[in-house]
């Protein structure tokens, strides 16, 4: 018998932790190769990860929840191999004799710099006495000494109960909302998953912890701290880092236009009733990518990027579309590629496809990379307008705002006036003004509010 640790593999992309969120196994559990047996989420995605060996769960070497550096064990399994002295070379670690596999569905990294230093030395301990010896460690000058918050306890291993307290991450956040308990729900999903309902459920049935509160500070009882500090990581850390980089690396120039697109709504419905869009989800935002697409082929110089290290703007031929969502693990920009070849109905069911993937929290690293232009629809939150920032390597991002019923002047043919209840939206275009003038960055936005106002037009461009 041998005890062999699995470590977290390399993410790639540049990044060098992940947290870890479901574990699919538990203590005692027998496992075979290639099964999943954990879920973690790096600042990109989610992402599955399976064992390269057979055997029996023998230790559980992290928690849910807890930030694992790449190359630190986070399992240890038993197998039937006989014991040997020989460093485990599974799963990844600091060793220069073999790079590191990466995690399911990302890329290898072109170069590898330096890791930063361990975060806990309890994650990333050798495994207990009998085991095969893990990895290398990193030089003796990098890792730094571990720092624990104050009053908190070290994380103990996993048990067998607590790693069956399977969720998806909305669900676990919805738990936490409610404070319910996981570990005490009995899953009614497949595989004794639990679901929205199950924690809905447990919390009609339990008294709020609101009311607790209120109860213990009624009868001398603690009161509720006076803050709450949540940990910065996941998707928020990456969110934080990209915005403050484009925010002070990019010269960010925001334009506002206000356009009557009372056409734009009769199209929309129109096309829910055309039988050629049945199944299809058609909104404004449809129509806004679209003329978005075709705008950007008028003008090709504004889907682009800035090399640095090469001083050069790299064009960029095809339009892979951006859409910023808001997901339960942070806001997100998947993109649509090649947005600017597909049809309106083509486009309709990316859209439907990309917002579904990102609000399950299945994007890919591949759907959340290559993006040219964003735009991120601040109207549905009833937001009239605001000055985006980029999106790190690209040279524009366009705001659609809220659409409105609003007094307009309308001018008829024969130049007469009136004032009409009509459609009305706000536009607002930043643009990277190293790569985009203000001439250009205008044309852009009098094209697009130009489509939208009358989608006729597209027949001419």
């Amino acid at each position: 018998m041998a005890l062999k640790p699995f470590n977290l593999p390399d993410p790639g992309e540049g990044l060098v932790e992940a947290d870890l969120v479901t574990w699919r196994v538990a203590v005692g559990d027998t496992v075979t190769v290639n099964q999943i047996v954990v879920e973690v989420e790096t600042a990109k995605s989610l992402v599955e990860l399976p064992i390269p060996f057979a055997g029996r769960v023998a230790e559980l070497l992290a928690a849910e929840g807890d930030t694992v550096d790449v190359g630190a064990p986070i399992i240890v399994i038993e197998t039937d191999e006989p014991a040997t002295s020989e460093p485990a070379s599974d799963g990844g670690g600091d060793g220069d004799e073999e790079p590191l596999p990466t995690l399911v569905g990302y890329g290898a990294k072109a170069s590898s710099g330096r890791r930063r230093a361990r975060r806990s030395p309890a994650a990333a301990a050798p495994p207990s006495s009998g085991s095969a010896p893990a990895a290398p460690e990193a030089p003796a000058e990098q890792p730094a000494p571990a720092v624990q918050d104050e009053g908190s306890e070290p994380a103990a291993p996993m048990t067998g109960e607590r790693a069956r307290a399977l969720a998806k991450p909305p669900v676990r956040k919805l738990a936490k909302d409610l404070g319910v308990d996981l570990v005490a729900i009995s899953g009614s999903g497949p595989g004794g998953i639990v679901t929205r309902g199950d924690v809905e459920a447990a919390a009609s049935s339990a008294p709020s912890s609101s009311a607790h509160a209120r109860a213990s500070a009624e009868s001398g009882g603690q009161e509720r701290p006076a803050e709450t500090r949540v940990p910065i990581k996941g998707v928020r850390k990456a969110t934080a880092q990209a915005m403050v980089d484009s925010a002070f690396t990019a010269p960010h120039v925001t334009e506002f236009v206000t356009v009557d697109v009372t056409s734009m709504i009769d199209m929309v419905s129109a096309l829910k009733s055309d039988r050629e869009f049945a199944g299809a989800k058609v909104t404004p935002l449809l129509l806004v990518a679209k003329a978005l697409c075709l705008a950007v082929r008028r003008h090709p110089d504004v889907n682009a990027s800035w090399d640095e290290a090469a001083q050069e703007i790299v064009i960029k031929r095809d339009v892979n579309l951006g859409i910023a969502a808001a997901t339960p693990r942070g806001l997100m920009v998947p993109n649509i590629k090649a947005a600017d070849r597909m049809s309106v109905r083509e486009l309709a069911d990316a859209l439907s496809d990309l917002v579904t993937t990102a609000k399950e929290g299945k994007t890919q690293p591949a759907d959340l990379s290559g993006g040219t232009i964003t735009i991120t629809n601040v109207g549905v939150f009833g937001v009239d307008a605001g000055t985006p920032i980029l999106n790190p390597g690209e040279a524009a991002i366009l705001a659609f705002g809220a659409v409105r019923r609003m007094p307009w002047v309308v001018t008829a043919a024969d130049g007469t006036e009136s004032i009409e209840p009509r459609w009305v939206t706000q536009l607002a275009l930043s643009f990277d003004h190293r790569m985009i003038d203000g001439e250009l960055g205008s044309l852009l936005l009098a094209d697009i509010a130009a489509l939208l106002h009358d989608p006729g037009r597209a027949f001419l461009w």
